[in-house]
């Protein structure tokens, strides 16, 4: 019979994290943020404004084609759509 017991036990712990990957803010009280001396990350500011505005144009483009397509407004494409949704 064979022991299946053996002195060298395998690393369970895992390798610490060194200390720059995860860089945390500290936690700020509601609106500090928008207030606070903190550096704001303006390359991400700008991709967000820039999806935002993309966005933005998207929608437009879909009210002026549903208005062409339907000869409603805003109000009156909803109205429709809750129309063919009621049944």
């Amino acid at each position: 019979m064979t022991d299946h017991t053996s002195n060298s036990t395998p690393d369970s712990t895992p390798d610490p994290i060194p200390d720059n990957e995860f860089n945390y803010e500290p936690v700020e009280r509601f609106g500090a943020s928008m207030t606070g001396d903190l550096p704001w990350n303006r390359s991400a500011l700008v991709g967000v404004e820039r999806l935002n505005g993309r966005m933005a144009m998207l929608g437009f483009v879909a009210a002026i084609t549903g208005e062409l397509l339907t000869g409603e407004g805003i109000v009156g494409q909803l109205r429709l759509m809750l129309l063919w949704l009621l049944g």
